[in-house]
């Protein structure tokens, strides 16, 4: 039905059709952004990261937060999964989800937000405190027709905050979003000096960076942070959240204690198996995150073997980096499996096909996804690393006609990981006998 309504109704129907409804939710829900202080997060990478972070830190400043991204939902102390079909739920849900988080006495709510969910105007009639702008690199192309529009769409929450806008200094797309009026602007950078080149009210740079095994350390303006997410790319997304509570007069120690207490954050870059071998589970499903991932663990954790297991989003998206995620897993990686990830319309057979062909002769197609991690499971050995990408934490694997089947990458790996040992026992006690 959604299909034949984008075939038949022009495109300026359709947008006014979205904004009349983001129009009636805000009615409905009596504007509820007026009475609570909005943080939107957008960006290709991040996002979810950033969102999780900044509202830890805001909790750990005493205030009483709501936070949506595409890993959960949370007002206060309650927290639920996130099992719609979108990072950025519909207008009448997020208007909905702010009159609850008012009603449970929270001062903030932290969003991540789309540009699917800004071409639809879902960022419509939201007050935001503070627009965050994590990085951009292509990505959704053929649902916006270019990169340049695609960057367009971002650019509008950002028209939108007029506020307080927080921008990662090293993008090459930081001086575009810097462009937009606001009251207050901050940026964060780890490669910026002394002369900045930027329009910005204040700013903050990571130093002193060192990187393992065990998680990322960094100075920012004389205060150590110990953190024990893994990657570089988590010292930026700290930054940005950081960056919001300096925006918010939050004193850098009360940072550093929130961000400290984190473990992980669920399906990026989360250790599912410790020994004998170490297996991760990430959300990665972009070239660009897809990439980091892999210098992350190759860099910090020297594995004798990097296992990796993969697939690509179905549904006529951005089929063009199809092979480009198959070409760099066979570049990091000794083993290559492709499979099934969320194939929608699409024949998930095909999928992994165009993803295969990117990793050359490296690739090995399984279809059935939990066959896939078995098999991953039963080549990794001692001192070798599994990665498994693309899914992260999400409790569904979408297929035709908007049917879904309940998943979770990360109870897969410990079912089948179980089974192997189980297996491994028995054996044993039979060779002993």
């Amino acid at each position: 039905m959604k299909d034949l309504i984008k075939k038949f109704i022009p495109d300026v129907l359709l947008s006014w059709y979205h904004f009349v409804l983001s129009f009636l939710g805000a009615v409905i829900y009596q504007f509820p952004s007026k009475k609570i202080k909005v943080i939107g997060v957008t960006g290709t990478n991040g996002k979810s990261t950033v969102v999780e972070m900044t509202s830890r830190i805001l909790e750990g400043a005493g205030f009483r937060v709501a936070s949506l991204s595409s890993i959960r939902l949370k007002i206060g102390s309650r927290v639920w999964l996130n099992t719609q079909r979108m990072t950025m739920p519909g207008r009448f849900f997020i208007q909905k989800f702010l009159r609850q988080a008012i009603n449970s006495g929270c001062q903030y709510a932290v969003l991540e937000v789309t540009s699917e969910g800004i071409r639809q105007h879902r960022h419509q009639f939201i007050n935001f405190e503070a627009a965050v702008f994590t990085n951009l690199t292509p990505e959704h192309i053929e649902a916006h027709g270019s990169f340049e529009k695609y960057r367009e769409a971002k650019r509008k929450l950002f028209q939108t905050a007029k506020k307080i806008q927080v921008v990662n200094l090293d993008d090459d797309n930081a001086k575009y979003f810097l462009e937009f009026p606001a009251n207050r602007k901050f940026g964060y950078t780890l490669n910026l000096v002394s002369d900045l080149g930027f329009r910005v009210s204040d700013f903050i740079q990571a130093t002193d960076i060192q990187t393992s095994n065990r998680g990322v350390n960094f100075t920012v303006k004389n205060i150590p942070f110990q953190m024990k997410l893994l990657g570089i790319f988590n010292i930026y997304n700290a930054l940005a959240a950081i960056s919001v509570g300096l925006s918010q007069r939050i004193d850098l120690e009360t940072s550093k204690l929130a961000l400290e207490k984190i473990e992980e954050i669920p399906g990026r870059m989360e250790k599912v198996i410790s020994q004998p071998f170490k297996v991760f589970v990430d959300y990665a499903f972009t070239p660009n995150a897809l990439e980091k991932v892999y210098q992350t663990i190759k860099n910090n954790f020297k594995p004798k073997k990097m296992v990796c297991v993969l697939g690509s989003c179905g549904g006529g998206r951005d089929k063009w980096k199809r092979p480009v995620l198959g070409k760099l897993a066979a570049k990091y990686c000794n083993e290559v499996i492709i499979t099934n990830e969320d194939p929608y319309d699409e024949d998930p057979m095909e999928i992994i096909k165009q993803v295969a062909k990117g990793a050359g002769n490296k690739a090995k197609k399984i279809l059935d996804r939990r066959e896939a991690i078995k098999t991953a499971l039963k080549i990794t050995r001692r001192g070798d690393v599994l990665i498994i990408t693309g899914k992260g934490c999400e409790p569904s694997i979408f297929l035709a006609k908007d049917k879904k089947i309940p998943w979770d990458d990360r109870r897969a790996v410990k079912e089948e990981f179980k089974k192997l040992k189980t297996k491994k026992t028995l054996k044993k006690k039979r060779n002993l006998t």
